[in-house]
C-alpha cells in the first residue's frame, strides 16, 4: 500500500522539522549554552581527536544542518553531514554506555543518525526550498531511457 504523495510530503515536512529542531537545539547548546570551550573540554575528556576543531564542527553542522532540514534546503548534503556527525558521537562518546540515553547511551544518536540518513536518501519533499528551487525544473525535464 502506498500513501498519496501529499501525505508523504506532509510526513517528510514534519520529520524534517522535528529532526531539524532537535539538531538546532544541540548545536545551540554546543555553541552558546556550554560554549565551544566547554564543548571542547568535554570532547577532550571523551577522547575526541582535535577537540576544539571537533567542537566547532559539531556545533556548526548541528546548527546549520538542523536549519537546513527545517527549511528543506540542501537536505541530502545536510543529512549526510548530520549522520556523519552522529557517527562520531556514537564512536567517541556513546558506544560504551549501552543504548539508554539516561546512562549516556546511544539511542538518541542512533535515532538522529538514522533519520538524517533517511532524509538524505529521500530528499526534502515538495514542501521545501529544495523543491521550490529545483523541483519545477526537474519536473519539466523528461527522463529518457535510451531504448
Amino acid at each position: 500500500m502506498s500513501l498519496p504523495a501529499s501525505v508523504r510530503d506532509v510526513a517528510m515536512l514534519l520529520a524534517r522539522i522535528g529532526v531539524g529542531v532537535v539538531f538546532i537545539a544541540h548545536g545551540w547548546q554546543k555553541l552558546v549554552t556550554n560554549g565551544v570551550d566547554g564543548t571542547a573540554a568535554f570532547f577532550e575528556q571523551s577522547g575526541v581527536p582535535l577537540p576544539t576543531l571537533a567542537a566547532w564542527f559539531a556545533a556548526a553542522v548541528e546548527l546549520l544542518g538542523g536549519a537546513a532540514l527545517v527549511l528543506g534546503l540542501v537536505v541530502p548534503v545536510a543529512g549526510v553531514l548530520l549522520a556523519l556527525n552522529m557517527l562520531g558521537a556514537y564512536v567517541f562518546v556513546h558506544a560504551g554506555n549501552g543504548i539508554f540515553v539516561d546512562q549516556g547511551g546511544y539511542e538518541l544518536v542512533l535515532a538522529l543518525g538514522a533519520a538524517s540518513l533517511l532524509l538524505a536518501a529521500v530528499g526534502a519533499g515538495r514542501f521545501s526550498l529544495d523543491h521550490l528551487l529545483t523541483g519545477r525544473r526537474r519536473a519539466a525535464t523528461p527522463v529518457t531511457t535510451g531504448v
